[in-house]
């Protein structure tokens, strides 16, 4: 218990330049508080006390904005920022070295009792406001861009972005969801049919070109 803490703390510390030391991470960082909530409800969890094990969990809801139920399955050195928003269901399972950032939903969409909520592969990266919906794996060392809604399998190495997700990239890493590195569709998809109209605007002026000259002659 006390390693994973120690973990928890020096992940912390690695991955969010705006703290200055192990102190401030425990006195302030909801995140943290959260993961060490959610590690005595799930204690409880699974000793079948289900009552008390929801109790601690709304209670961290309460304290730090962030709803993980107790019977969710969280890895080593998980880090959330900020967090507010963030919800992880019952069945949902998370990796090693997990990065998770405000406003993600990890959900499920069936109201059977069996997994309904996706499973989150090691060193994955999970920007702003993204929902990941279902019971499906998202793969070792994959990115999911701020606000993409993702609904399906996503591939080891992977680039996901948009609503509803689309796999941008595979094995081509953005290192840590560097937003301003990640290609978007939509300014792709426009700037193809830009060239296309400019190819056949040149193609329209050469043929009426020929007309001219035949008619001439």
């Amino acid at each position: 218990m006390f390693n994973k803490l120690k973990e928890d703390l020096g992940t912390i510390k690695k991955k969010d330049p705006a703290a200055r030391s192990w102190f401030e991470i425990v006195l302030f960082y909801p995140g943290f508080h959260a993961v060490v909530f959610h590690r005595l409800a799930h204690f409880l969890w699974r000793k079948r006390w289900y009552l008390l094990a929801r109790f601690i969990s709304q209670f961290s809801r309460f304290l730090t904005g962030i709803e993980i139920h107790p019977g969710a399955k969280l890895g080593r050195r998980l880090f959330i920022d900020h967090g507010m928003g963030v919800v992880i269901g019952e069945t949902a399972e998370i990796g090693d070295d997990v990065l998770i950032y405000h406003g993600v939903t990890l959900g499920g969409t069936r109201l059977d009792k069996g997994k309904r909520h996706p499973t989150i592969g090691n060193n994955v990266v999970i920007g702003t406001g993204a929902k990941i919906l279902g019971p499906f794996r998202v793969g070792d060392r994959s990115r999911i861009g701020a606000n993409s809604v993702v609904i399906s399998e996503v591939p080891d190495d992977s680039t996901v972005i948009g609503v509803p997700g689309h796999v941008m990239s595979v094995g081509a890493m953005v290192d840590d969801l560097n937003h301003s590195d990640i290609p978007d569709p939509i300014a792709s998809a426009i700037e193809c049919i830009t060239d296309k109209v400019i190819d056949i605007e040149k193609e329209v002026r050469r043929l009426r070109k020929e007309i001219d000259a035949n008619s001439k002659n």
